[in-house]
């Protein structure tokens, strides 16, 4: 099982395929109609899909660049609030009118795969290299539009009358604002404790980090507000800021990630039943056209009027609403709640999601290409500097290497101009160690350790950022030290 989740993950990174497809392969492989492994608890599903999903908006927050998704926040937030109602109307009534299906079924389809998924946005779009302000507007969204989505099929999937459109609107932004709130104060909380408080070993800080943001989730609910807000939020300021260990806190997010994303996968593979598919891929692919044609590009174009962006741009993000596991597991709270044709409603979903996912997202690659958004040439490489507190020394230990790249080839020790306080104390090249002088010249390959006090860390992480960006005139020609990730 193993060998299989291995060469999943390098098939869907060679072909730019999100991996969705693979492991519900292998679900699907496994369950009643492959192997023979019998298993339909749609609430358990529901739960460790939730569980899952905690932990793939946290990575995902972990790795969101602040400088990236800040000028995107207000076409993101539209997105997610306008965007959602315009895109659950329209696919609801194609669903309704086209297919025949009653207003309740049509609204809880129109619901469920009006939210885009994380996983399926993340893994692609950081493999594509498309204009920073269009990867953070479609980041930002697919972390924030699971709120409102979650509360509009809960409510759908409630036996009785639905409430009023705005009572439910009242709801998403009390929600919305509850979890913003929490996740953003658990954040910030978060990231001062881990700075100011030495755990007895470097292998915590990253379970620590995961354990802040998913509390963060917790909080959330407990105060009937947006967990999935408050965790993409508080990871989000925990990504963002100055913590030891970060490095090693990125990958083992990263792993945790994929394990999550392959349960959750495997879980849905396993719950569908592939031979009661027959009858739902027709209906399927005719509400899978209107959302793809008709409701996600009215969505963002009726969304992102304020904005000036152009055309293009507005056409790729149109085309880039990923679908996922996010879809699907949604797609089981009726199930649970016990609506009539629930069933149904998850099937639809299903087909919808493979097929649609199959055709998006390795044509995305080429949809940039023919827009003129693919940004070419190589940028300068960033430091990924990993800090260790010295406590009895109130200074820090930082280390990093010289990737391909990066402008601080041919630089010497000198011409970096720490400020005082902080010092080139190690250089490691070719497996060999030795203490530099203020006339050794930086090469690509170098590994450096820094030591740097306690009151200029900051000051000398931002100049070794600036340099490995602009070179020994850093600051001069005004590149500055940017942001840590």
């Amino acid at each position: 099982m193993l060998l299989v989740a291995v060469a999943a993950v390098r098939v869907s990174s060679r072909s730019g395929l999100p991996s969705l497809l693979i492991y519900l392969g292998i679900g699907i492989a496994i369950g009643q109609d492959g192997i023979g492994v019998r298993f339909d608890n749609a609430e358990l599903t529901q739960v460790i899909g939730y569980a899952a999903l905690v932990v793939i908006l946290a990575e995902g927050g972990l790795g969101t660049k602040w400088k990236e998704i800040k000028p995107a926040l207000p076409a993101a937030v539209m997105l997610s609030l306008v965007g959602v109602a315009v895109s659950v109307g329209v696919t609801a009534a194609g669903a309704h009118y086209l297919i025949g299906l009653e207003w309740r079924q049509a609204l809880l389809i129109g619901a469920v795969v009006s939210s885009t998924d994380a996983a399926a946005v993340f893994s692609v779009l950081r493999k594509v290299p498309l204009p920073s302000r269009v990867t953070g507007v479609l980041e930002a969204e697919s972390g924030f539009n699971d709120a409102p989505v979650v509360i509009l099929v809960v409510a759908f999937s409630t036996v009785g009358p639905i409430d009023d459109w705005y009572v439910l609107i009242a709801k998403i932004l009390l929600e919305l604002a509850i979890g913003a709130t929490i996740g953003l104060a658990m954040g910030f909380l978060g990231a001062y404790g881990l700075r100011h408080v030495a755990l007895p070993a470097s292998g915590l800080y990253p379970i620590a980090v995961m354990a802040i943001a998913v509390s963060a989730y917790a909080a959330g609910a407990l105060a009937h507000g947006s967990g999935f807000i408050a965790v993409y939020l508080a990871a989000m300021v925990l990504g963002n800021s100055k913590l030891p260990h970060w490095p090693a806190t990125r990958g083992f997010a990263d792993g945790v990630g994929w394990i999550a994303q392959i349960g959750m996968f495997v879980l849905l593979g396993l719950l569908v039943t592939p031979h009661e598919l027959g009858d739902d891929i027709w209906p399927a692919v005719v509400i899978g056209l209107v959302l793809t044609l008709v409701a996600r590009p009215l969505e963002v174009f009726v969304s992102l009027l304020p904005f000036r962006l152009p055309w293009q741009e507005k056409t790729l993000m149109s085309w880039a609403g990923l679908r996922g596991a996010v879809p699907i597991i949604l797609a089981t709270i009726p199930m649970v709640s016990g609506i009539g044709g629930s069933e149904r409603v998850f099937n639809i979903v299903f087909v919808l999601v493979v097929v649609y996912t199959l055709v998006q997202g390795p044509t995305l690659p080429w949809l940039a290409r023919k827009l003129n958004l693919r940004e070419t040439g190589e940028a300068a490489a960033d430091l990924g500097i990993e800090s260790a507190p010295l406590e009895k020394l109130r200074g820090h230990l930082l280390s990093f290497g010289i990737p391909a790249g990066s402008r601080m080839h041919g630089v010497e020790v000198s011409e970096l101009r720490l400020p005082a306080g902080a010092a080139v104390t190690l250089v490691v090249r070719e497996e060999k160690s030795f203490v530099p002088l203020p006339s050794t010249v930086l090469r690509h390959g170098d590994e450096l350790l820094v030591v740097a006090t306690d009151p200029v860390r900051d000051a000398a992480e931002a100049r070794l950022r600036a340099v490995a960006r602009g070179g020994k005139l850093a600051g001069w020609l005004g590149t500055g030290g940017g942001s840590l990730h």
